[in-house]
């Protein structure tokens, strides 16, 4: 067996924690992420559910494997556990339980907070108290740390610059209908070319991906992202525009 029969109990208990935990990030990070869609009455809450419900499987099946083994042995100096796996199980299926505690304490409290910082804080924690602080990658770790730092500095200046672009060509010209429609397909395909470059070359190896050249990935990407831009242009745009003139 993979697992020894005193062992079972904490695989069992470790995926109860983990299912509570998953319907603790659907209530607050993906509150987080479509809180604004829904707030623009771009999608309704039905609709931003099963968005939500399919693309959230799909991201962690394409491109989750690196960040689970980042959290799984990046973070934490697995080699002192190698005589004493008990341990490490017991670990992690407390740090389940920590970030669970605290991601459904927040969202009660109703303060938006990453499951990410939860989850990496929580085995911190309980790796500084099985081995001190020689149990932890300081490197790995303080990497992860400075990203929560730049991740939101970067993404406020991407955000100004795309709603520069959108309120100097769109939001400020007389009818914004026609630009606005002529600049979809271009935010379209920049979405389908960012999301599947990270599928391509971040994909799980079970699936092939890294097989993939990375010119491969290049021509995947782009190319995927001026078929569905076209698709917009020709036939999203036109629908689009008869159907608000249809409706004014």
């Amino acid at each position: 067996m993979l697992v020894e029969d005193d062992q079972l109990w904490m695989v069992i208990v470790g995926f109860i924690v983990a299912f509570i935990l998953a319907f603790g990030i659907g209530a607050n990070d993906v509150a987080n992420s479509f809180g604004t869609s829904i707030g623009a009455k771009v999608l309704t809450m039905k609709q931003a559910c099963i968005l939500a419900s399919i693309f959230e499987v799909l991201g962690a099946l394409l491109i989750g494997a690196r960040v689970s083994d980042t959290i799984r042995k990046g973070i934490i100096d697995v080699e002192p556990y190698q005589n004493n796996t008990e341990l490490l199980m017991v670990g992690n299926v407390a740090a389940l339980c920590g970030s669970c505690v605290w991601l459904f304490a927040a969202t009660l409290l109703r303060l938006p907070v990453s499951a990410t910082h939860s989850i990496v804080g929580a085995t911190v924690g309980f790796a500084l108290v099985a081995h001190g602080a020689r149990g932890i990658n300081w490197m790995k770790l303080g990497m992860i740390i400075g990203s929560w730092f730049a991740s939101p500095v970067l993404a406020g200046l991407f955000s100004t610059f795309v709603f520069f672009i959108i309120n100097k060509f769109i939001l400020t010209k007389d009818k914004p209908l026609e630009p606005g429609l002529k600049f979809l397909p271009l935010f379209y395909a920049a979405t389908i070319v960012i999301n599947l470059f990270s599928v391509f070359y971040d994909g799980p190896e079970m699936l092939g991906f890294d097989k993939i050249p990375l010119w491969g990935t290049f021509i995947l990407s782009f190319g995927s992202g001026i078929l569905v831009a076209l698709i917009v242009h020709f036939v999203v745009a036109p629908w689009l525009k008869n159907r608000i003139n249809g409706e004014c």
